[in-house]
């Protein structure tokens, strides 16, 4: 039985760290753009995961949105609207990682589906996959937005199941997002842990993934073999 590989989008496909150029360019003490995509995109998801506990769903481009103004407000960067309308407009064209198509290409030409797994809406996914070179390479988008919830609601991997009529053995999380494959894990489904840093430490919470790599390309070898 031919695995099928849902891919966690920001992160995972696409590198969320490639808005640290422009904040360069926007922030007056240049010094604190690293640490400012950090922590935007942690609170990002802080964000989506405190909607989820409420039952009070909005689109992830609100998190996204709602993040950035609270690190603005946390880091004293003094953005205006007009900065940050320019940085939201930059998150919807952020750049893959180059390891994505090669792999990506290995496992289709191996008769391997892999679809694309995300909390943002299809169209924003689709768009950004499309700015990236990337939407071509795969066979689908699923959005967590058809049943308004986020990751990592056990909702959400029976939803992709159920959307890609797929068991759960056969249905691979493909995530650099530790709480992502531990969500779809404790889902019953199987998961990958992309590593990309060497350095970072997985949760310990008693649930390990069921293979862990340093990138897609390593995947890729490990899924085909």
């Amino acid at each position: 039985m031919q695995p099928v590989l849902a891919f966690d989008v920001y992160g995972t496909l696409i590198d969320t760290q490639g808005v640290t150029t422009e904040l360069e360019r926007r922030l007056t003490d240049v010094s604190k753009a690293g640490e400012f995509a950090k922590r935007w995109r942690e609170k990002q998801l802080e964000y989506s995961f405190r909607h989820g506990l409420m039952s009070a769903y909005v689109l992830f481009e609100e998190c996204t949105r709602d993040a950035l103004a609270f690190t603005n407000r946390a880091l004293q960067t003094g953005l205006s609207d007009n900065d940050c309308d320019h940085l939201m407009a930059v998150y919807g064209e952020l750049p893959a990682f180059p390891d994505v198509v090669q792999a990506l290409d290995q496992l289709r030409d191996a008769g391997i589906r892999c679809v694309a797994f995300s909390n943002g809406t299809s169209d924003a996914v689709s768009k950004l996959l499309a700015r990236a070179g990337v939407e071509s390479h795969m066979d689908e988008v699923v959005s967590v937005d058809d049943i308004k919830r986020f990751k990592p609601d056990p909702a959400v991997y029976a939803y992709l199941r159920s959307r890609l009529e797929t068991r759960p053995e056969q249905t691979w999380l493909v995530s650099s997002n530790a709480f992502d494959v531990i969500g779809a894990t404790h889902a019953g489904l199987r998961s990958a842990w992309i590593r990309r840093h060497s350095d970072a430490p997985f949760d310990p919470w008693g649930v390990e993934p069921d293979m862990t790599v340093p990138d897609l390309e390593a995947l890729a070898e490990r899924i085909i073999r």
